[in-house]
């Protein structure tokens, strides 16, 4: 097997956290240094951190490349596909990292970013991260074939979350601005979204199908490769 692609596995997870760590640093500071005691409640602002689906997206492909990267380091001399909860978990990272990218570079690349992220780390979670995976759903070797249900698997998450954040918004007084409630994304506000909760609602059904979109282009990519490598292994036996 390859050696340098479960490699790059691991220098991209490792990037990945670097970047995560970088802009949990920049939120930390922020609260630190605000005077108003609702930007300075740093619980309210770590709750924060870990409720934007990017960050979620990023720590759960950190922990795909990483655990990735290992086992093919350690099955490097196997032929063997991946293992079905392996493929599981990097469907799962590579479909929300990838509408990450395409959210954020649709939606959300406009918003200025100055005083809350820097380029580097910006870029690195809705860019870099994002291609990395991409390019691991296409060329990564040894993927193995999944069923289509697994699908369902990957939407899971992704309700959750918005369930969770349309729940708590309510209940939390913005860091930045002093309202009554907190939104991670302004698509997801329907004090600023035109329609209201009906465009909320539109932009969530959007982003809904984009995951399952996602989700399948993933598991036919897999499946072709799969067969394909099939097809090469038999023919040189």
């Amino acid at each position: 097997m390859t050696t340098w692609w479960p490699i790059a596995r691991i220098a991209a997870a490792m990037l990945g956290i670097a970047a995560i760590l970088r802009q949990l640093t920049i939120s930390i500071g922020n609260a630190v240094a605000a005077t108003d005691p609702w930007a300075a409640h740093l619980p309210t602002v770590m709750t924060n951190f870990f409720s934007y689906f990017t960050i979620l997206s990023n720590i759960a492909a950190a922990v795909a490349l990483l655990a990735g990267g290992v086992w093919a380091l350690r099955h490097r001399d196997s032929d063997a596909a991946e293992p079905g909860w392996l493929t599981v978990t990097m469907l799962c990272a590579s479909t929300y990292m990838i509408v990450t990218g395409i959210v954020y570079n649709l939606l959300l690349r406009s918003f200025p970013v100055a005083g809350i992220s820097d380029v580097w780390t910006n870029e690195t979670l809705h860019v870099i991260i994002p291609l990395v995976m991409l390019a691991d759903v296409l060329f990564a070797p040894r993927r193995a074939a999944l069923p289509w249900k697994a699908m369902l698997i990957a939407a899971a998450f992704p309700i959750a979350w918005a369930v969770y954040t349309l729940v708590r918004a309510n209940f939390i007084v913005s860091p930045r601005t002093g309202d009554a409630y907190w939104y991670p994304y302004p698509f997801l506000d329907p004090h600023i979204t035109p329609g209201g909760i009906l465009g909320v609602a539109g932009y969530i059904v959007g982003i809904a199908a984009a995951i399952l979109a996602v989700a399948a282009g993933v598991i036919w990519i897999g499946r072709r490769r799969a067969v394909s490598a099939a097809k090469t292994e038999s023919a040189t036996v």
